[in-house]
C-alpha cells in the first residue's frame, strides 16, 4: 500500500487525501486540481528521514 497524506484545499476548505510517492525524493512539488471544487493547487511534499510526509497545498 502506498502511503497517503492530506492537505486542505485553499479554495474550498476540504481535506484532500493524496498518495505519497516515496521514490520521488524528499522534496516534491506538483499541481493537482482539487477533486471537490476543481481549482488547481500547488502541492508541496516534504519527507523526513523516517519517510513521514508533510503536505501543504496552496492555490496556483
Amino acid at each position: 500500500m502506498q502511503p497517503e497524506a492530506s492537505y486542505t484545499c485553499d479554495s474550498c476548505g476540504e481535506e484532500i487525501v493524496v498518495p505519497i510517492d516515496l521514490t520521488a525524493g524528499s522534496e516534491q512539488q506538483y499541481v493537482e486540481d482539487c477533486p471537490v471544487c476543481c481549482c488547481p493547487n500547488v502541492i508541496r511534499v516534504t519527507l523526513d528521514s523516517e519517510g513521514e510526509a508533510d503536505v501543504f497545498g496552496e492555490r496556483e
